[in-house]
């Protein structure tokens, strides 16, 4: 199932696809956000921007609008409740 990052729930995880846009800041690239690596949904702030993420083990603050160019592939968590 594809999704951008954007429409995560949280706790939601997936691996990045590819980017809607060629212009992704460097920084977002130098933190991991890079195809094949997995992304997890965090927090969404009050005002539902911006969301907070995990990519590699980074915690990253992003805004929603740069989120919605990040594609990815939704990971089915099959851990028991």
């Amino acid at each position: 199932m594809s999704t951008t990052v954007a429409h995560l729930k949280p706790g939601e995880i997936g691996i990045i696809k590819e980017f809607s846009d060629d212009i992704l800041p460097i920084k977002l690239l130098e933190l991991g956000c890079l195809p094949g690596n997995k992304v997890e949904l965090v927090q969404i702030a009050p005002l539902k921007d911006p969301i907070y993420i995990n990519v590699n083990g980074s915690h990253i603050a992003i805004r929603r609008s740069m989120a919605k160019l990040i594609e990815l592939d939704l990971i089915q968590d099959s851990s028991p409740l």
